[in-house]
């Protein structure tokens, strides 16, 4: 599935793990879309996410999900 982005960029699923996720990164939780404002390194290649709402989820080494990323393109 591929849409576009406010701004008229283009976006698409990428699968990220702890070490390739990304600021602005929109990953749905509980249905609930949740863009990544902050990324925090932790022990064990571990990270955890801030969202724009205030919440935290920290990511494992192991975690594998699929988040919405604007792709660039020149």
């Amino acid at each position: 599935m591929r849409g576009w982005a406010p701004g008229g960029a283009m976006a698409g699923p990428v699968e990220i793990t702890s070490a390739s996720v990304q600021c602005g990164d929109v990953i749905q939780i509980g249905g609930q879309p949740c863009r990544v404002a902050d990324l925090f390194q932790l022990h064990g290649g571990a990270k955890r996410l801030r969202f724009e709402s205030g919440e935290l989820l920290t990511m494992h080494s192991r975690t594998r999900l699929v988040a919405l990323r604007t792709l660039r393109r020149w």
